[in-house]
């Protein structure tokens, strides 16, 4: 009799253990009862479970973190290289993440894969690597829209990394050189010819004014003089100074 008693007891204190459930904050519980999904996802706080009536499924509505591994891309001028990526994703509905697909967090990044591929391979190198923010926003997009039956919300895609041949490496160094050394020359250029232009107007202002080179020239000989030198070599035609002599 007091062995029975025990016995129910335990039994009793093991229902009792596996019906009271504690979900945090951030998480939801998906009860199946007798195999059929109640109408609501359970918590937070403290729940109850009809063990074995009732199994629940915890689902987390934190953000989570996709790594999506590389991926070998062949762009569309023909480069092959790999590109990984980063998804950050959040469960808007419990319900859906359990019912409609087995493995949620698998499916999204299988999905992810296989978008990355399709997306980038219909672009070329330079737009790869030049407008990452476009295809960033085109691949959340295109996941989102997938993702949206189970429930997941995709609310960004980050482009991480994308590996190049060594060969374009090399090719696209070579490029930028050159396009430095343009940019150079260009500046070279643009400089003479203000240099030009400047020296041209000095050249009106003198001619319409006689005098002025004259004062020039003895600024420049004052120059001169300033570097202590025994000897000052003026090659000057005794013409240009009429103006300074007496009559």
């Amino acid at each position: 009799m007091h062995t029975t008693a025990i016995t129910i007891a335990a039994i009793i204190l093991f229902l009792l253990l596996n019906w009271i459930k504690v979900l945090k904050e951030y998480e939801r519980g998906v009860i199946f009862r007798l195999g059929r999904v109640l109408a609501q996802p359970k918590g937070p706080g403290l729940i109850f479970v009809l063990y074995p009536i009732d199994k629940m499924v915890k689902v987390s509505l934190r953000l989570i973190v996709l790594d999506v591994p590389p991926q070998d891309v062949i762009t569309k001028d023909n480069v092959s290289v790999k590109v990984n990526a980063v998804v950050y994703c959040r469960v808007l509905d419990p319900k859906k993440a359990v019912i409609e697909v087995q493995d949620y967090l698998y499916a999204t990044s299988q999905l992810s894969q296989t978008t990355l591929r399709s997306v980038l391979g219909q672009v070329e190198l330079d737009e790869l690597l030049s407008e990452r923010d476009k295809l960033n926003q085109k691949l959340q997009e295109i996941i989102d829209e997938h993702t949206d039956p189970w429930g997941i919300k995709v609310s960004m895609v980050e482009i991480k990394y994308v590996d190049l041949p060594q060969e374009m490496q090399r090719a696209m160094a070579r490029q930028a050189e050159a396009e430095r050394e343009r940019r150079a020359k260009v500046i070279h250029a643009d400089g003479e010819l203000q240099a030009s232009e400047k020296l041209f107007q000095a050249a009106e202002t003198i001619s319409q004014n006689p005098t002025t080179i004259q004062l020039r020239y003895l600024q420049t000989l004052m120059d001169i003089s300033a570097d202590n030198s025994s000897t000052i070599i003026f090659p000057l035609p005794i013409e240009l100074l009429k103006g300074l002599m007496p009559k």
